[in-house]
C-alpha cells in the first residue's frame, strides 16, 4: 500500500470509510447483508479484502452480477479476466479434462501440462524455454527467487519502493509496498535495496520529462549494483500503469545494467503478460527479454488458480535441487484452463484487440482530462490504463476524497473499478471487451467526475 505524506491511513480501496458505509446502505439488499454477514463471521479479517463490499452470485464475459441481480462492467477483476469471465473455451477445457485425468502425482508427466509448458515456451520472449507451475503469482516469485540465488550464488535483490509481488515474506522482502512490510511481518530477507520507480508524473528524482525524467531510476539501479558488486537479481513488472509507464530505453539501460554486473533480471509479468498491454508480454514494448518471467492471475482463466516461472534455459542448473515443490505443480486440470486461456488470446486476436482499444482508452482520458482539472495524468498501455486525480494540476495533490467518491458513483452506474494510491482511477477491462462497452465505460467516468466537480466541498 502506497502512503503520502501526510496521510495518516493506506491509501487504496477504502473498506471501512463513510463513502463505504453510505453505498452499503442504499445499495444493497437483504440478501447481500446477511451473506456479507456470514463472511465476516467466518473469514479472518485483513486489510484490502475485508469487511466486503458486496456479494456476487454470478459472473460471465465483462460482467459479474450481485445478490440483487444488478450487473456491472468489471474493469478490476483482479486481473485474472484477461478472456472474461467463465469463458465457454476455458469452462469447456476444464469439464473435458475432469472426465479424463483430475490429478498428476510429483515424479509423473501428463499430456495437458507438457502441452502447456510447450505452448509457454513457444510464446514467450525468445530464449525463455523452461518452466514450472505454481498455484499463485506469489508462489511463482518464490521460485523465481529460488532460481535466482542457486544460480548466482548470490541473494541480494534491488527492486521498487512501493512495488507488490505478492504477500509472502520473500515476495514481501524483494517488493516495497508498506502494507505487506509492516509489524505483523518481522524481520524480511536481508540484501533487499528499493528504488524509487520510473513515476514520471510526479519524478521522485525531480527531474522534468524533457531533461530524460526517470531514467535516474535506471542510474539508481545502476548505481547499486556497482556498489554491492553482487546483487542476484532485479526484481520489478515492466509497468504498473497506476504507478509507471517507464519512458522508452528505460529497459533497456537496466537490462545492460544487469549484464554488466552480472545480476539477473526477472520480470513480474503477473498482471501485465498474456496480452494486457496490447503485446503479449510488456517486457516486448522496450524490445528486452528477461532471465527469468512471472506469469499469473490470467494464466488460469479467471477459473482456477494458476501462476508459472519461463526461465532461460541456461538457468536449468539446479536439478539436485528443489526449487518449486508443489502438490499442484503439473496438475492436469490446472494445465488444461491455462492452455485453453493461451489458445483463446491467439485465436480471438485479444493482444491487437488490448493495443488498439487502449491506444481508445488513451485518447478518452485525455479527453476526460481536458474536461475535468481532476484529472491530473492519464497513463496506461493497452488496458491497463490509470487517470490520476488532483486536487490542483500544479502541486499535484492527490484527490482521495474524489476518487472515492467517484468509485461509488460509478457502481451506482454498472462499472466497477478499482482505486489504487488512494487516488488513481485503475481500469483493467477484460480483452475480450467491445468498443460500445469501452466507450460506455469511460462515459460513465465522465459523468462521475462531473458531478464530484459540481460538488467541490465535497471533493
Amino acid at each position: 500500500m502506497k502512503t503520502i505524506p501526510g496521510t495518516p491511513a493506506p491509501l487504496d480501496d477504502s473498506n471501512q470509510s463513510a463513502e463505504r458505509r453510505s453505498w452499503q446502505a442504499r445499495s444493497l439488499d437483504d440478501a447481500a447483508r446477511s451473506l456479507l454477514e456470514e463472511d465476516s463471521r467466518y473469514f479472518l479479517a485483513q486489510s484490502l479484502s475485508t469487511p466486503c463490499l458486496n456479494g456476487i452470485r454470478a459472473a460471465h464475459g465483462i460482467y459479474i452480477e450481485d445478490m440483487a441481480g444488478r450487473r456491472y462492467m468489471d474493469f478490476h477483476g483482479n486481473n485474472v479476466h484477461h478472456v472474461g469471465h467463465a469463458h465457454p473455451r476455458v469452462v469447456g477445457a476444464v469439464k473435458a479434462q475432469l472426465d479424463e485425468l483430475t490429478f498428476a502425482p510429483r515424479r509423473y508427466a501428463n499430456a495437458a501440462a507438457v502441452a502447456l509448458a510447450r505452448a509457454l515456451a513457444e510464446i514467450a520472449p525468445p530464449g525463455l524455454t523452461k518452466c514450472l507451475f505454481a498455484p499463485s503469482g506469489n508462489d511463482a516469485m518464490e521460485i523465481a527467487l529460488r532460481l535466482a540465488r542457486g544460480v548466482t550464488g548470490r541473494h541480494k535483490t534491488v527492486g521498487f519502493e512501493g512495488a507488490f509481488h505478492g504477500a509472502g515474506i520473500a515476495a514481501s522482502s524483494v517488493g516495497g509496498e508498506a502494507m505487506f512490510r509492516g509489524r505483523s511481518t518481522g524481520p524480511l530477507l536481508p540484501g533487499a535495496s528499493h528504488v524509487a520507480p520510473p513515476a514520471c508524473y510526479r519524478c521522485p528524482y525531480g527531474q522534468a520529462p524533457q531533461a530524460g525524467c526517470c531514467m535516474a531510476a535506471a542510474h539508481a539501479i545502476r548505481d547499486i549494483l556497482q556498489r554491492e558488486g553482487d546483487v542476484a537479481a532485479i526484481v520489478a513488472a515492466p509497468v504498473s500503469a497506476a504507478d509507471y509507464v517507464p519512458p522508452p530505453g528505460f529497459w533497456r539501460a537496466v537490462r545492460e545494467a544487469c549484464d554488466a554486473f552480472g545480476a539477473l533480471l526477472i520480470f513480474d509479468e503477473v498482471q501485465t503478460g498474456l496480452g494486457k498491454t496490447g503485446r503479449l508480454f510488456a517486457c516486448e514494448h522496450d524490445g528486452v527479454t528477461p532471465d527469468v518471467l512471472v506469469l499469473g492471475k490470467a494464466l488460469g482463466g479467471g477459473i482456477v488458480p494458476l501462476a508459472a516461472v519461463v526461465a532461460r534455459a541456461e538457468l536449468d542448473l539446479l536439478g539436485e535441487l528443489a526449487v518449486g515443490h508443489f502438490t499442484h505443480e503439473k496438475n492436469p486440470v490446472l494445465a488444461a484452463a491455462g492452455l485453453a486461456t493461451v489458445d483463446v488470446i491467439r485465436d480471438e486476436g485479444l493482444v491487437e484487440r488490448a493495443r488498439t482499444l487502449g491506444e481508445l482508452g488513451l485518447e478518452r482520458g485525455r479527453q476526460l482530462a481536458a474536461r475535468h482539472p481532476l484529472v491530473g495524468d492519464v497513463r496506461g498501455l493497452g488496458l491497463q490504463i490509470a487517470l490520476d486525480l488532483v486536487l490542483d494540476p500544479t502541486s499535484k495533490a492527490p484527490a482521495a476524497a474524489a476518487a472515492e467518491k467517484v468509485l461509488y458513483l460509478a457502481l451506482d452506474r454498472g462499472l466497477s473499478l478499482k482505486v489504487s494510491a488512494g487516488s488513481v482511477l485503475s481500469l483493467s477491462p477484460p480483452l475480450i471487451i467491445g468498443r460500445n462497452e469501452f466507450e460506455r465505460a469511460f462515459a460513465i467516468i465522465d459523468e462521475c467526475l462531473a458531478i464530484v466537480e459540481s460538488r467541490p466541498a465535497q471533493a
